[in-house]
């Protein structure tokens, strides 16, 4: 049965979706761009910053619901310029390891609220 997940910690949906929805022994996390949760504006102008602060409100997403980096095993991240590839790899990285999720990353032309990356994900329920 699909249960549907609207975070308290995390950004706010920009639009009509949930945060998140379980269905069976999964996890499907919507697009995370990187806004402020307490602001609800982009975190910073620089590609490291923004994507940190991806990975910061996956963070709190997932440990609101029980979850943690560990269980994620399948991501794809969206980039607005493939040249910043090596920089988002180094932030993905220290966030992730040595157990690495699957993932796909993919150049878009234009993503929500002009954010250079985002992130959507897969976990796996405990």
């Amino acid at each position: 049965m699909k249960q549907c997940f609207l975070t308290r910690r995390g950004p706010k949906a920009i639009g009509p979706y949930s945060t998140a929805v379980i269905q069976g022994g999964s996890c499907y996390l919507s697009g995370m761009i990187p806004v402020d949760p307490a602001s609800g504006a982009l975190a910073a102008l620089d590609v490291a910053g923004q994507a940190r602060q991806v990975f910061e409100n996956i963070k709190a997403v997932l440990e609101e619901m029980g979850l943690s980096m560990a269980d994620i095993v399948k991501t794809t991240v969206f980039l607005t310029d493939l040249k910043a590839f090596p920089q988002v790899n180094e932030i993905y990285a220290a966030y992730f390891g040595p157990d690495y999720p699957a993932r796909s990353c993919v150049q878009v032309s234009a993503l929500p609220m002009g954010a250079q990356i985002e992130v959507e994900l897969i976990a796996a329920l405990k």
